[in-house]
């Protein structure tokens, strides 16, 4: 069984963003030499979140409508009281809202690799969703399998 790891860096610009990281996977998936097998694709961070669905630029608003109904970035939050927290660094922002949106979402995709690519239905990209932006965003990918 073959396992290779690399980590990727994803530049986002915007404070809530969502990128299509499908290519970055591929080119690992191929640089893995598996044939058969899967990939995990994991977020380091806890204000962004990946998701499989459809790389469709009024649906990214639709989405982000969605989730700022659901949770405000304008609410209160206790996590926002960055007076009352220790140990924040002075550039600490107040992403209360970011990290609830992560949680729902959650931070890890799995996608099943055959005949050296990614199964992925005929809309489905591999998404990473910026919440806390802009940033540089780490993601683990692990590609398991047999050539």
């Amino acid at each position: 069984m073959l396992n290779h790891y690399q980590k990727l860096n994803v530049s986002t610009g915007q404070s809530f963003e969502v990128c299509d990281v499908t290519e970055n996977i591929c080119a690992v998936v191929r640089e893995s030499g598996v044939l058969e097998g899967m990939v995990t694709i994991t977020s380091l961070h806890t204000t962004c979140a990946l998701s499989v669905n459809e790389n469709e630029a009024r649906l990214f608003e639709d989405i982000r409508n969605f989730f700022f109904s659901i949770v405000s970035p304008a609410a209160s939050y206790k996590h926002n009281d960055l007076h009352l927290r220790v140990n924040i660094p002075p550039d600490e922002p107040e992403n209360a809202h970011s990290h609830l949106i992560a949680m729902m979402l959650g931070n890890s995709e799995i996608v099943t690799v055959h005949n050296g690519a990614l199964v992925l239905g005929s809309y489905q990209s591999i998404l990473l969703l910026e919440m806390d932006g802009p940033r540089e965003r780490k993601l683990a990918v692990q590609v398991l399998g047999v050539q």
